[in-house]
């Protein structure tokens, strides 16, 4: 369950966002795929939790996967 990410018109124009925070998903994926451990991207953003950052990653991989 993704029950972190969040979808919501007025925040960031309904583009996938963390617990409806303007922090999106794409940018947090983004970091981590340039090298970022969870460490330092929760030290940029202190009202991340460790969960956020797994589920951001579950969702991106569920996006970009083919249906079986």
């Amino acid at each position: 369950m993704l029950d972190r990410i969040t979808f919501d018109p007025q925040i960031l124009g309904g583009r996938a966002s963390i617990r409806g925070m303007r922090i999106p998903v794409s940018v947090i994926v983004g970091q981590i795929a340039h090298g970022a451990s969870f460490k330092e991207i929760l030290e940029d953003y202190p009202d991340l939790e460790r969960e956020d950052i797994q589920q951001a990653l579950k969702y991106a991989a569920a996006v970009r996967s083919p249906p079986r």
